[in-house]
């Protein structure tokens, strides 16, 4: 039984890692800030098992009065602002709260009695490598080109956080996980909102329709931290990879699974009001190598896209 400090509890990998902390039998804590507007329900169904700490993520002092009440053995930072295309809208909070944010985790554990014993797992994202134009998995050690103002702030952040484990002897892991979905709140990402619509007949817009991303099913995503929290080695980074489609193979097998009918599905177009970003930001291609975290962390994905497909529609079929 370890303490585990879980920034972004509230959020979706955050809370779905909490639950599964819980399982194990982890003392869990999670780091909440006090707003008027924050939703407790991704985690209503544990608040009476988790300890929730208010704190500010962007504010130093307040984090590390926070992880000092904990002095937790693992620190799973998630806490992050990952919306791409609002970065562009508002890309100095996305520097604040996923660069500043990472550093202040950082200084917070650094700050511990024994910090050197204790371990961070830090989320990064496959966004970091940005526009590659040879279509290879791209590897831990591939250039990273960041085509967002999301995609710097993580850069930044992955940068520091490798930084530190080098020059304060802190035990960090990185993990660079891809697009993930199973989302029980939010209906904005792409699989969400293709199987939302579809379900309610609605007519949906595929943007970069040849695009070619891989999805992981939220349950081989939190498995990664779990493995890494394991047996990942300080200082390293790890490629979370799933399985690749074009967007517009991913619709029409959405559709396809529903019953939607086809033609009312408008590839090369974004929704109507959707926040555009610049054209010369859009990777047509992001692929990623796992051999490391399969052969480190021991990580296998094993929910299949097409299973992980059935469960979301299953889910908001029963839910909308």
């Amino acid at each position: 039984m370890a303490k585990v400090v879980v920034t972004g509890i509230t959020g979706f990998i955050g809370s779905h890692l909490a639950k599964r902390l819980l399982e194990l039998d982890h003392i869990v804590y999670g780091i909440i800030r006090a707003s008027a507007s924050r939703s407790l329900a991704p985690i209503e169904d544990i608040l009476d098992s988790v300890i929730l700490l208010t704190a500010d993520i962007t504010d130093f002092m307040s984090i590390a009065n926070a992880l000092k009440t904990a002095s937790p053995d693992y620190v799973c930072h998630l806490a992050a602002l990952s919306p791409v295309r609002l970065s562009f809208e508002r890309p100095f909070d996305f520097e604040k709260m996923n660069y500043l944010g990472t550093m202040n985790i950082v200084h917070a554990m650094i700050d511990l009695p024994d910090y050197r014993k204790r371990k961070l797992i830090a989320a990064s994202t496959a966004e970091v490598y940005g526009i590659h134009t040879d279509k290879r998995p791209l590897s831990e050690d591939s250039r990273l080109i960041p085509s967002s103002p999301y995609a710097v702030s993580k850069v930044a952040a992955d940068m520091y956080l490798r930084m530190a484990a080098k020059v304060y002897g802190l035990d960090i892991v990185i993990l660079r996980p891809t697009n993930t979905f199973g989302r029980k709140f939010e209906r904005n990402f792409l699989v969400e909102y293709l199987v939302t619509s579809m379900l309610q007949g609605n007519k949906v817009y595929v943007g970069a329709a040849d695009s070619i991303r891989e999805y992981l099913y939220i349950d081989d995503h939190v498995n990664g931290y779990i493995q890494a929290m394991k047996y990942g080695k300080k200082g390293q980074v790890y490629n979370l990879g799933g399985q690749a489609t074009t967007n517009k193979d991913l619709a029409k097998k959405i559709a396809q699974k529903i019953g939607f009918d086809e033609s009312r599905i408008v590839f090369g177009v974004y929704p109507p009001g959707y926040p555009l970003r610049p054209i010369k930001s859009d990777q047509p291609y992001i692929m990623l190598d796992s051999t490391k975290a399969k052969n480190e962390l021991k990580w296998v994905p094993k929910v299949s896209i097409d299973e992980g497909l059935n469960r979301a529609i299953n889910y908001w079929r029963s839910h909308l």
